[in-house]
Parts: C-alpha cells; sequence; structure tokens
C-alpha cells in the first residue's frame, strides 16, 4: 500500500505509557471510568455530544445516578485531573463508551461507535491507543472502527493501536466492580492488547484477560445472552407453577441448593443496555443457529404483557372492568435510575392496551420523565384498585404498607419481584399476589 505519509509527530516514542485519556461517552460507563481514571492521577477529559450533560458535569452536578460518583467527579475536578467538552481533544488514549442500541427491528445501531471514532481520527497521533468500551455485536472493532481509523495517516498495529475492552459492572456497584472484576481485553494485534492492560492495571486489581478484539465481543455478548437466557427458563418455569399450585420462587431457592445449579429468577421482563439487548446482536449475527437465544428473547419480551393480563385477570375476578392501577417503579432494576429498555414502561404500555388506567411512582428516578408518572408515591397509589411491584427499589421494600392512601377496603398488590413482605401487606389489609406463585396463598392467578 506504500509508506504512510509521515506525521508531524512521528518522532514521538510510541512505547512510552500513556499519560492522558480522551474518554468519548459519558454516560453510565465512561462518566464513572473518566473519574476512575483522574481519580488515580491520570489527566480525562471527557466528550459528549450532550451539551446540557457536559455542562452539568463541569459545574460538579451528576446527570446520572450511581453510588460513589459525586464525590469522586468532585475529586476529580477540584484536583484538576477531569475536564470536559463536547468535543474531542488530542490524547494519548481515546476511551469509547457511547450506547450501541438496537433499531425498532432488533437490529443493531452502531451509528454512535462509527461516529465516535470518526471524531478522534483528526486528533490521532503516533502511539495512539483506541479502546472501545461499548458492548458490541462481534466484528464491530474489524467493520466499523478499523475503517474509519484508516482515514488517519497512521499505520494500525504500528503506530496506532486498537483494543476491546468492554466494561463487566452492574448500576449501582460500579466502581467496586470496575476495582475488583476481572476484565477482558482483546486487540487487533498482541502489542495493542499489551498496552490496553498496562492501562487499566492503573486501578484494575482483577486479573486482565487478553484475546483477539472478535473474540473480546463476543465474550461480553455471551455473557449477558446467558444471563437472559437462564431468567427466560425462570420465567417459563413461573407460569407452570402458577397452574400446578407451586410457589417457583421457593422451588427456585431449594432447586439451587445443588452444587451445579443457579437458576436465575422470574420477573415483569428484562431490562437495562446489556441484556434486554445484546442477544438481538447474535441472532441477527447467525439466525439460523441462534434458536434458544431468539426464543428466551420472545419469552422474557412477552412477560410485561403477561403481567398486565395478570393484573385484568384480578380485577375481573372482583367484576372491577376499567380499574385503576398504580405501578412501582420505573427503572429497569433496584436502586439505579436507568430505564432504559425497562420492563416496568411495557407493563405500563399493556395496562393501557387493555384499558385500565394507569399511575406510576419512581424514587429514583427524576424530573417525571414518563407520561404516567406522578411526583409523590401518595399521588401514585391514591383510589388504586390495584398495586404493580415490578422494580425491587430499597424504598419499596421498606415501605410500610399502612401509611398508603389507596381505595378503601385495601387494593390488591401484585408482586412481581418476591420483594415485598406478604404478611407485613396483609396484614395491613391488602390482598397480596405474587407472580409465579399457585401456591394455595397465591391465589388468583
Amino acid at each position: 500500500m506504500g509508506e504512510p505519509y509521515q506525521h508531524p509527530h512521528k518522532e514521538r516514542n510510541i512505547t512510552q505509557m500513556n499519560n492522558n485519556i480522551c474518554v468519548i461517552g459519558l454516560g453510565y460507563i465512561g462518566l464513572p471510568t473518566a473519574v476512575m481514571f483522574a481519580n488515580s492521577g491520570v489527566k480525562v477529559h471527557g466528550v459528549d455530544i450532550n451539551e446540557k450533560a457536559v455542562n452539568m458535569i463541569a459545574q460538579k452536578q451528576l446527570h446520572i445516578e450511581e453510588n460513589g460518583l459525586q464525590e469522586r467527579l468532585d475529586k476529580a475536578i477540584d484536583e484538576g485531573f477531569f475536564t470536559v467538552s463536547t468535543t474531542p481533544v488530542e490524547a494519548d488514549t481515546y476511551i469509547v463508551a457511547v450506547p450501541s442500541p438496537i433499531n425498532p427491528d432488533n437490529t443493531a445501531n452502531l451509528e454512535y461507535i462509527r461516529q465516535a471514532t470518526a471524531s478522534i481520527v483528526p486528533y490521532l497521533k503516533p502511539g495512539a491507543l483506541v479502546i472501545l468500551e461499548s458492548t458490541v455485536p462481534p466484528k464491530t472493532v474489524e467493520n466499523i472502527m478499523l475503517p474509519e481509523l484508516r482515514k488517519s495517516d497512521l499505520t494500525l498495529g504500528e503506530d496506532l493501536f486498537v483494543s476491546h475492552s468492554p466494561e463487566r459492572v452492574i448500576p449501582g456497584k460500579i466502581f467496586e466492580e470496575l476495582v475488583n472484576n476481572d476484565r477482558i481485553v482483546g486487540g487487533i494485534t498482541p502489542e495493542s492488547a499489551e498496552k490496553t492492560k498496562a492501562l487499566y492495571k492503573t486501578f484494575v486489581q482483577g486479573e486482565i484477560h487478553l484475546t483477539d478484539a472478535t473474540t473480546a465481543e463476543l465474550v461480553k455478548v455471551m455473557e449477558n445472552t446467558y444471563r437472559d437466557v437462564n431468567i427466560a427458563f425462570a420465567n417459563e418455569l413461573a407460569k407452570i407453577a402458577e397452574t400446578i399450585g407451586v410457589d417457583i420462587w421457593e422451588a427456585i431457592r431449594f432447586a439451587n441448593f445443588h452444587p451445579r445449579v443457579n437458576i436465575h429468577m422470574p420477573g415483569p421482563g428484562v431490562g437495562g443496555h446489556c441484556i434486554a439487548v445484546d442477544p438481538w446482536f447474535l441472532v441477527e449475527l447467525n439466525p439460523e443457529n441462534a434458536e434458544i437465544i431468539h426464543k428466551a428473547r420472545l419469552t422474557n419480551d412477552a412477560m410485561p404483557q403477561f403481567v398486565a393480563q395478570k393484573a385484568k385477570n384480578v380485577l375481573n375476578s372482583v367484576q372491577i372492568e376499567n380499574g385503576k392501577v398504580a405501578v412501582l417503579g420505573l427503572a429497569f432494576k433496584g436502586d439505579v435510575d436507568d430505564m432504559r429498555e425497562s420492563p416496568s414502561i411495557k407493563v405500563i404500555e399493556a395496562l393501557q392496551a387493555l384499558g385500565l388506567e394507569v399511575k406510576s411512582f419512581d424514587p429514583h428516578i427524576k424530573n417525571l420523565q414518563h407520561e404516567t408518572q406522578q411526583a409523590t408515591l401518595e399521588e401514585a397509589t391514591k383510589d388504586a384498585d390495584l398495586l404493580i411491584l415490578t422494580t425491587d427499589h430499597t424504598d419499596f421494600k421498606q415501605l410500610s404498607p399502612n401509611t398508603l392512601t389507596t381505595k378503601q377496603p385495601k387494593p390488591f398488590v401484585l408482586d412481581t419481584k418476591n420483594a415485598l413482605d406478604r404478611n407485613k401487606w396483609e396484614q395491613a389489609g391488602f390482598h397480596y399476589i405474587k407472580l409465579g406463585d399457585g401456591s394455595p396463598v397465591g391465589v388468583m392467578s
């Protein structure tokens, strides 16, 4: 292909340790990662196209919720190790942590990855390291990122190094898991992987395993797909248990005493940016061989409708035609503010399609982000015929049912997460029903 154009920075020693980082994407993964490096004494510049989020971060205000993030952000900015803007800057390392959602037809939308990669090309210098942290379909580095990076005047694998190191953390415990979890690093060359490993050793105490980029991409998608398939299995068991007089939560607990069994828990569906999305990457990649994966996705995607119909059946059993329902929880999991792919939203839509009036409340979701959302729990539950717990926030687990201003006599409560104390709610006069409970006390399926 000929000798590449000699870059003005070509004399730079490309084997030196990276000493400043530019993080593209300041969301649930990018911002914690950025401040983690900054708190470790590395100069970090964060970039996001969301101008409001950038302005908030610059003023040490959070646009996302995560335990320990506020104090770490304050420290990073106060000590001068973290700056932000809406455009990239020249750096030794670029970490891309932008969304990789699915389209309405469940195909991967990789435009954010492509645009983020293209945005850093003008700033690349010899020895630069580009790391993709976003969870993506296998071959994304090869097919989406590398074509953009080749538009620079640098030679891949010689003076431009590229790798994929997917995040493996859960909201609410991000900082703990960033430090302690093992990491997978896949490089386009062995040197790319080694450079990435050296960088993450800045704060990672877990083991860092090296491989190629496509294997690393597949590994992350496999991990989330395993969980999705396991949850689908649990949801099928929950439906079966309701027909044979068994409490599936108790049955799963007993089954998991077996040393080689780890059945996950059922629920109203699967949410979040990873588990509800990543399996579709494999279905799109190879639909003929992803039959179990595809079926699991369909099973979990059908759970919100199952929950809504169960609620409708409960109200019909006491001749309530167009009842009022209060949905407790909008986030996809407990004690976070993340609504991405939340099954709660789909439960609400299914309830409305069945002709029910719905109000909702979530103590972690601020600024009334959903049309049914109420500012207070009291507003959401007032005059409700049925409460549905869809998110197991600690606030809901600790809730005293006697304090609720609901319809009298006390309404039904449908617990889809096995998070509420049945005795406490029944003593308060509520009719308690649990998803996956067909035992004699779990009446009205």
